[in-house]
């Protein structure tokens, strides 16, 4: 237990470093944009001392690392800034929207985890004969399969059938018609995960089904599934747990497409809508909140090897 707290402790003390790492990296990138926050706001009508009266008040004129260390104070605060005519909070816009594109996200998670373990599984026990062979093929052409594609592909068969459009009810208020609302996109999600965590659960399950220890604990009489459900599978798990903490992030990338297909109120939204109404903030913050959220998720996974495999809490 001491063990398991220093490792907590350890990735919560990295956690503010890398925190104002990416928040001073998405500022140093949108401190290029050619767009005048103060003229987005006000619109190009206003007077340029209405522009210069604008810059003042939000210290827009200062030395960049002033307004570094400002936006800094003002995140750790919960604001993230202004946008608009009517100066309106970028924080309740940004957080109206994140959790539509993080249940997105994990429920295409659960999809791929639920679909890739069996098969990857079934591949491996039964590798090189016809069952295996047939994997190969899914996951191969999972793996081939666009997400943006798949989903215009989904709308297409499903309209009229489910729903594909349209605003997204609360779980706790109506659970099926969440799950009906949402399963397209998570599906559409988390295909090209499936066919890429079937593959990488065959091959660590294949390298340790062929250790020594499997091989005497078989030759001693030991059954073959108390075998692979009490020792090969739970070793086999690290470098699976490891590339689905890695694609969390290419779920959360690939949610801000699906959104725009299937019409979601998400993070999506909000990006397109900060781009095409010249929003810098909106776009600032939103890229933010995304890369915070994963960095926290890979923290929570790197936890989650201690569970699989104690012998990490030595490292």
């Amino acid at each position: 237990m001491n063990t398991l707290l220093r490792l907590v402790g350890r990735r919560l003390l990295v956690l503010p470093v890398m925190v104002v790492g990416v928040s001073f990296l998405v500022f140093i990138i949108m401190s290029f944009s050619p767009i005048d926050p103060a003229y987005s706001a006000l619109g190009e009508t206003a007077s340029f001392e209405q522009i210069e009266a604008y810059r003042e008040q939000h210290g827009l004129n200062d030395p960049w690392f002033v307004q570094f260390a400002n936006y800094l104070w003002g995140m750790l605060h919960g604001h993230l800034g202004v946008y608009g005519q009517s100066n309106l909070s970028v924080a309740d816009k940004v957080f109206e929207a994140l959790p539509v594109t993080m249940q997105l996200t994990f429920l295409g998670l659960i999809l791929a985890v639920a679909v890739a373990f069996p098969l990857g599984i079934i591949a491996a026990i039964y590798r090189d004969k016809a069952a295996d062979q047939i994997i190969r093929v899914i996951s191969v052409a999972c793996i081939a399969t666009p997400s943006f594609w798949l989903a215009i592909l989904l709308v297409l068969l499903f309209l009229g059938t489910l729903p594909v459009s349209g605003a997204t009810p609360f779980f706790t208020e109506d659970p099926s018609g969440w799950f009906l609302r949402m399963l397209l996109p998570a599906l559409a999600l988390a295909v090209p995960v499936i066919g890429q965590l079937t593959r990488v659960v065959r091959t660590s399950m294949v390298e340790e089904l062929d250790r020594d220890y499997v091989r005497t604990a078989l030759g001693a009489g030991i059954p073959k599934h108390i075998v692979i459900g009490r020792n090969v599978l739970r070793n086999a798990l690290i470098t699976p747990v490891t590339v689905l903490g890695l694609r969390i992030g290419y779920l959360m990338g690939g949610a801000v497409v699906i959104e725009i297909i299937f019409n979601l109120k998400g993070m999506g939204r909000v990006l397109i809508e900060g781009i095409q109404q010249n929003w810098v903030t909106v776009v600032q913050g939103a890229t933010l909140v995304v890369a915070i959220s994963f960095i926290i998720i890979n923290i929570i996974v790197d936890l989650l090897y201690v569970l699989i495999n104690p012998r990490i809490r030595a490292v």
